[in-house]
């Protein structure tokens, strides 16, 4: 009897048992299940949104990386203009006419009537020489001015011995200046009397002063190679002395209403001039271009590019032909 009723409580137990187990089971299974149900429903709903947000923000990245990618440059149109080729040389300011004066006779200079700077009048007698040799005696000889003008140099002091040759005074004009300069050979033949210039002197820096060809020497210097010129200034300025230094910009040739761009937009690749212009749709296009005058400044364009294309200024070095840019200004 005992034993039965042990048997069947020990059934019960094991009922209760499994009972439990398989309610335990099932509640980590619901578990699990609705873990795994929340992020399915999730990532399936964020995928829709991301499908709908997707092309936007595609666009967007696409904008923005066109953006990057765009060269920035600056462009420049091609106009119609001047273009000069010039030289600069070194020259001296002189004055126009420059005379020696000098002694009839030969001696001792025993009196200078005038010093650098006077003004001398033609006829004026200006120094005495005495001709007298040892043993001998005569009367001081005077030196008569041939010309009029200011006195420039006065190489000679009393107490020395002249000669026929010696030039006791240089006397110019210095209220009419002129420039005199030497040209080098390869550009003599563009040099003609009516040429136009302008003249630098370090005694007044910043100023430009308009001077034209006047003199033109008939042969060239066989020692330098270089043929000697003069320009008178267009204007006069009581600044301008003679014996300043002075550079001289000389305009060998020019050229008058041709399309000109400025020097910075050309690049020279193995002897070929190259230029970006812009088109339209801000898309960089190369051209080889022919080039005729040039300066520091600017070039002629003979061809390659026409009148109000848009040249790149800045930035071309960076450019290929068919890239997107973005023009600043």
């Amino acid at each position: 009897m005992k034993k039965t009723k042990a048997s069947r409580i020990t059934t019960v137990v094991i009922i209760v048992l499994i009972i439990l187990f398989a309610g335990l089971c099932a509640v980590t299974f619901m578990g699990k299940d609705s873990s795994r149900s929340g992020p399915a429903s999730g990532v399936q709903g964020g995928g829709a949104q991301a499908g709908r947000q997707g092309p936007e923000q595609g666009r967007a990245g696409q904008g923005q990386a066109g953006g990057r990618n765009a060269t920035i440059v600056r462009v420049t149109p091609v106009t119609e203009g001047t273009i000069e080729n010039s030289i600069l040389i070194n020259g001296d300011i002189l004055a126009r006419s420059q005379v020696a004066i000098y002694p009839t006779v030969a001696g001792k200079l025993t009196e200078a009537r005038l010093r650098v700077g006077d003004r001398v009048r033609q006829g004026q007698i200006v120094a005495m020489v005495d001709p007298a040799r040892p043993g001998e005696v005569y009367s001081q000889s005077p030196v008569i001015a041939t010309t009029s003008g200011t006195v420039l140099e006065a190489p000679v002091y009393p107490g020395d011995t002249l000669t026929l040759q010696t030039a006791v005074y240089v006397v110019g004009d210095i209220s009419n200046l002129v420039v005199e300069t030497f040209v080098p050979e390869r550009f003599t033949t563009a040099i003609r009397i009516g040429l136009g210039a302008e003249v630098y002197m370090e005694a007044l820096p910043g100023e430009r002063f308009a001077a034209v060809v006047e003199e033109v020497s008939p042969a060239l210097d066989p020692a330098s190679r270089t043929l000697r010129i003069r320009l008178r200034f267009t204007r006069q300025d009581s600044r301008i002395r003679a014996g300043m230094f002075a550079m001289v910009s000389l305009v060998t040739n020019s050229r008058h209403n041709v399309p000109v761009i400025p020097r910075s937009t050309v690049i020279n690749t193995y002897g070929s001039w190259i230029v970006f212009t812009v088109n339209e749709r801000n898309i960089a296009e190369r051209h080889e271009i022919a080039i005729g005058l040039e300066n520091e400044e600017s070039i002629e364009v003979l061809s390659g590019i026409k009148l109000g294309d848009r040249v790149v200024s800045a930035g071309q070095n960076f450019l290929t032909d068919g890239e997107s840019v973005r023009i600043v200004e």
